[in-house]
């Protein structure tokens, strides 16, 4: 049991810049005391003492503003921050190394009982404050879910879910498309990395325009080459862009950078 609590102590000292001593996060930190008391509620649980189980939670809940049911199954090193008003249910399943803010809840969509109603969470999900995940589905190791975000269906390893409902944003769909501005000149995102609606329709402007320029171009040079092989009148008028050319300062403009 010590040794569980001192890597639960240690795993907020990672995570935490504002965590300083071992003390502070011992006496200091609700999600701490929260994890232990459903350690405790948990035990109760597994062996039928049902209504013993539910007033241990609540009385967590009233000393530390997180509701979690004492059915639910935590893994370890897992680290809620603040933690006010983060609701867990029954048979919500948390992996190793997950990291929950306050204003989470981890909820069901089904009224009958004895079926799977609440989410899994793989190891090393980040679940940001106000998110709703809801629904007996997984989600992937490693995945994160933005703030404010509602879940409703199943988040692979390693995406990230934004937005309402939710969006699926695959790590490597995010690379390509940075390294795409990246060549534009443009910063893609300028108001927030993922879960702006503004910074959603910018992504699409990117997708298209690093497409479309580079098909352009290739056309027109395509039709250049014709023109100078049959030796004739040029077929090519003088504004066509047969180079790519992506107006990254009125797009600046547009998002009020």
């Amino acid at each position: 049991m010590f040794s569980r609590l001192r890597s639960d102590i240690q795993c907020i000292l990672d995570r935490d810049p504002a965590a300083r001593s071992k003390w502070e996060v011992l006496t200091c930190y609700p999600g701490l005391h929260a994890l232990v008391f459903h350690r405790g509620a948990h035990w109760l649980w597994k062996r039928e003492l049902r209504w013993l189980a539910r007033f241990t939670s609540h009385l967590s809940r009233w000393l530390t503003g997180i509701e979690i049911h004492p059915g639910a199954q935590i893994g370890d090193r897992v680290f809620i921050d603040h933690g006010m008003g983060v609701v867990i249910g029954e048979t919500a399943e948390i992996g190793d190394g997950c990291t929950i803010y306050q204003g989470v809840t981890l909820g069901g969509t089904s009224l009958y009982k004895g079926t799977k109603r609440h989410p899994t969470l793989g190891k090393n999900v980040v679940v940001s404050a106000g998110a709703k995940v809801l629904g007996g589905f997984t989600v992937g190791d490693d995945a994160k879910i933005g703030s404010n975000a509602v879940v409703i269906k199943p988040v692979p390893a390693g995406a990230t879910a934004v937005g309402i409902p939710a969006r699926i944003i695959q790590a490597e769909d995010t690379a390509r498309r940075e390294e795409a501005a990246a060549k534009m000149g443009f910063s893609a995102y300028g108001i927030t990395a993922n879960d702006d609606p503004l910074s959603q329709a910018m992504k699409g402007l990117i997708d298209n325009a690093a497409t479309q320029e580079h098909q352009i171009a290739l056309l027109w040079q395509a039709i250049e080459k014709l023109s100078d092989q049959r030796r004739g009148e040029p077929c090519v008028p003088l504004d066509a862009k047969t180079t790519e050319d992506f107006e990254k300062e009125k797009l600046t403009q547009l998002v009020g950078k």
